[in-house]
């Protein structure tokens, strides 16, 4: 992956599991800064405010902020393996929370490492993962005949149509992966014989389609 790129949460997602009577349930939000982050956390230490334990953790991209708790688990039990999670998968801007109802039996420092790790990783799964990137912006006129091998190309080269213009011809309006751009020209171009051109109208930055977490 380029410095350009970064991993980040698809979406905000929740998971559930119980380990010896506790129940430990993931929160996964994707967060740009440190008071988004602390919002987060304060939003399920509300809802779950008779819980036992809401322990946290955040890894922001800008400015490399990484901030954790175990709220009253055994020190390195729950934030720091929880942590751990996204520092391997190599996600950023996530914030995590992960609330236990203490269920009686004790599960030991290594128990509750793992319980905690767990929870954060399925968390993940259930979010998936989107890679930012730069994207270049297109305007691709087309005729009819070439219409579904355009189409056909375009995923190819893992660009999202976004607008669609029926007239005399076709008009798409697409996004494509900058690094891909140069690609897609040329094979455009192949494939209209030369007759017809893409236009580069813009360049943004912004996460691409759901991923599975490692």
């Amino acid at each position: 992956m380029s410095e350009a790129e970064y991993l980040v949460p698809c979406e905000d997602a929740q998971s559930e599991f119980v380990e010896k009577r506790s129940r430990f349930i993931g929160h996964i939000f994707r967060v740009e800064d440190e008071g988004q982050a602390r919002a987060c956390i304060e939003q399920v230490k509300k809802k779950h405010y008779d819980a036992r334990h809401n322990c946290w953790c955040y890894l922001l991209r800008e400015g490399g902020i990484v901030r954790y708790s175990d709220d009253g688990e055994p020190q390195g039990t729950a934030g720091q393996p929880m942590l751990e999670v996204f520092r391997r998968e190599g996600v950023l801007n996530v914030c995590c929370v992960v609330t236990r109802y203490f269920g009686g039996i004790l599960l030991g420092a290594g128990g509750l490492t793992r319980a905690y790790a767990k929870s954060a990783k399925d968390a993940l799964d259930a979010a998936g993962v989107s890679r930012m990137r730069p994207w270049t912006l297109l305007r691709v006129p087309c005729t009819y005949p070439l219409f579904e091998r355009l189409k056909l190309l375009l995923a190819a080269q893992g660009a999202q149509i976004e607008d669609t213009e029926y007239g005399e011809g076709i008009t798409i309006r697409a996004a494509i992966p900058k690094k891909n751009a140069a690609s897609f020209h040329a094979q455009f171009t192949e494939l209209s014989l030369g007759a017809l051109r893409a236009e580069e109208t813009g360049e943004v930055f912004r996460p691409g389609a759901r991923e599975s977490a490692k």
